[in-house]
């Protein structure tokens, strides 16, 4: 009974998925009958004028996602080790504590702390306007940072539980278990967070849409503005629901629906070649 129970669970998910998908193909046909498939594989969004292009709203997704996960893993990691052994113990609580406390925040709130605080930072420390894609990465990889780090503490845990007693014979510190012991095995749990926090952090819409400065342009340095896929569809969206632009949105949205996919593929691979690998030592 609980076996069916999962697979009807496991096929209503997967039908979902299709359904999703399904969608947005049909109502992104009117883009690709129209002609307009080429106009979106372009580096220009001018509407007046025919053209659609999202490239630089897809560079921009990708530039701020793998910048804030740049540093919202290594800090995960860290904290995580922090806790799990290598800082004192009675902090580890506490830590953990604030860190589930930032999950119950809204990603608004966010947003709104960054935009009257951090810049106004950035504004009178360099030139421009403060909104850019630095203030949008800083406030996104604080947004990720929780995520990456209950992945990494349930994963640890679990492996805790099974290292700490051969720890201990061996005359291992809590700071070498996890350092020599928990932290090379925790391979398949660290790949989970990474994947985990890219497809939070390429997701976003509030912190990209209030902090980045949502020009459509290709950004050549860290004080530029730039947009992403979701801040353009909401955008969009809030100004426009008949043109061939609102149409081109469902476009955006197969974009991040085909990221999703490679980025579980990815991960599916080097699980794969990991458990082959770990059989190959075995």
């Amino acid at each position: 009974m609980l076996a069916r129970l999962l697979f009807c669970a496991a096929a209503l998910s997967g039908l979902t998925v299709l359904a999703i998908f399904g969608f947005l193909l049909w109502f992104s046909l009117p883009v690709f009958q129209g002609g307009m498939a080429m106009s979106l594989l372009s580096w220009h969004w001018r509407p007046t004028e025919g053209a659609f292009g999202v490239l630089p709203m897809v560079a921009g997704s990708l530039c701020l996602a793998v910048s804030a996960m740049a540093i919202a893993f290594p800090a995960g990691v860290g904290l995580c080790g922090f806790i799990h052994g290598i800082g004192p113990a009675r902090l580890a609580s506490p830590l953990l504590g604030i860190v589930r406390f930032m999950t119950s925040i809204p990603t608004v709130v966010y947003g709104l702390v960054s935009a009257f605080l951090l810049v106004p930072l950035l504004r009178g420390g360099f030139s421009g306007s403060g909104f850019s894609w630095l203030a949008a990465l800083l406030t996104l990889s604080l947004l990720v940072l929780p995520t990456v780090v209950l992945v990494l503490d349930n994963q640890f845990r679990l492996l805790h539980e099974e290292l700490h007693l051969g720890a201990m014979a061996l005359g291992l510190s809590p700071a070498q278990q996890f350092l020599r012991l928990t932290l090379p095995l925790s391979r398949h749990g660290l790949l989970m967070a990474l994947a985990l926090g890219f497809g939070r952090a390429v997701g976003d819409t509030m912190i990209s849409l209030m902090l980045a400065g949502n020009a459509p342009q290709l950004p050549h340095s860290l004080l530029d503005s730039i947009r992403t896929l979701t801040a353009h569809i909401a955008l969009v969206l809030s100004t426009d629901s008949q043109s061939m632009a609102y149409a081109s949105l469902f476009a955006c949205g197969l974009m991040l629906f085909g990221v999703s996919v490679l980025v579980n593929a990815v991960l599916h691979r080097l699980r794969h070649v990991h458990g082959k690998g770990e059989k190959h030592r075995v």
